[in-house]
């Protein structure tokens, strides 16, 4: 069995929506808390999965400013405790990350190679998370994704949507890169490579790995591309003025350019997810047709 962490997020969500006939139990609070660590531990015991992939974690990045502490149970001191668990039994973690771990200051795609450098509590906790995981379990995947986006939870393209009930104009970051990602693309990628893991553990799957779907952009290409698939249901496409980051201000200074290459995947699962606007395309579409039903 395949137990997936972060029950209510948008990730677990699609792991469960796509995981076919694939036996998988998707948890979260209360029943699984990283805030009480107990219920971590009575969680995996009970269960005794074969495989977990751990897709919970503190997301809030600003809040995490003025949250550290909170934010380091769920990103550090809770993944750390996933890792000892699965070191004891033997099975694999594959365990969620970001591009948040680096400083966007590169000028190109990050390689699993390259020097993490978070700017943000968010970033330094997850990137401690990362070095826990690694340090705690021999059979841990670490796979970072980025701008994650689906029909459902919390997420960018939803919020544009609902903003566009209330204004024809927006304004929208362009001046940060990256690679949008669709939790259910991203899903059937952590799959494939969880298949692949239940055939038999190899030396060479432990590690890092990046995972974004293919092609990049900024929020505010991104926010364009949006309204045009939205457009096709009937959505008229609003004003949207791209502005600087400094004219949005933030708490934590967000990554300039947190474009990721995901060659490593292909390479070691044959895994490539597909183009952001397709996956983009086919979002919107669920979107729609949830608010039919």
């Amino acid at each position: 069995m395949i137990l997936v962490t972060g029950g209510s997020g948008q990730l677990a969500r699609a792991l469960e929506a796509f995981s076919g006939g694939r036996k998988l139990r998707r948890v979260g609070r209360p029943e699984f808390d990283f805030d009480r660590p107990e219920t971590v531990t009575h969680t995996l015991q009970s269960t005794r999965p074969s495989l977990v992939i751990n897709a919970a974690a503190w997301t809030a990045v600003d809040a995490a400013e003025s949250n550290a502490e909170a934010a380091a149970r769920a990103n550090h001191d809770g993944p750390a405790l996933i890792a000892h668990y699965c070191a004891s039994a033997g099975i694999p973690l594959i365990h969620i990350s970001t591009d948040y771990v680096f400083d966007g200051s590169k000028g190109a795609p990050y390689l699993e190679t390259d020097a993490p450098n978070p700017i943000g509590v968010y970033g330094a906790t997850k990137r401690a998370g990362e070095e826990a995981v690694l340090a705690g379990c021999p059979q841990a995947l670490i796979v970072r994704t980025s701008w994650v986006f689906a029909d459902s939870g919390k997420n960018f393209v939803l919020t544009m949507l609902n903003a566009r009930r209330n204004t024809d104009r927006l304004r929208v970051v362009g001046d940060q890169r990256g690679c949008p990602t669709a939790a259910p693309a991203l899903a059937a990628a952590l799959l494939t490579a969880a298949d692949r893991l239940s055939e038999g553990w190899s030396h060479g799957y432990a590690g890092l790995y990046h995972a974004c779907g293919a092609g990049e952009t900024t929020w505010h290409g991104l926010a364009t591309a949006l309204f045009e698939e939205a457009e096709r249901h009937g959505v008229p496409r609003p004003q949207i003025d791209a502005i600087a980051t400094a004219d949005w201000p933030t708490p934590v200074r967000r990554p300039a350019d947190s474009r990721l290459e995901c060659g490593k995947l292909a390479r070691v699962f044959g895994v490539r997810l597909p183009d952001w606007r397709d996956s983009l395309a086919d979002v919107v579409d669920r979107v729609f047709v949830r608010q039919l039903h």
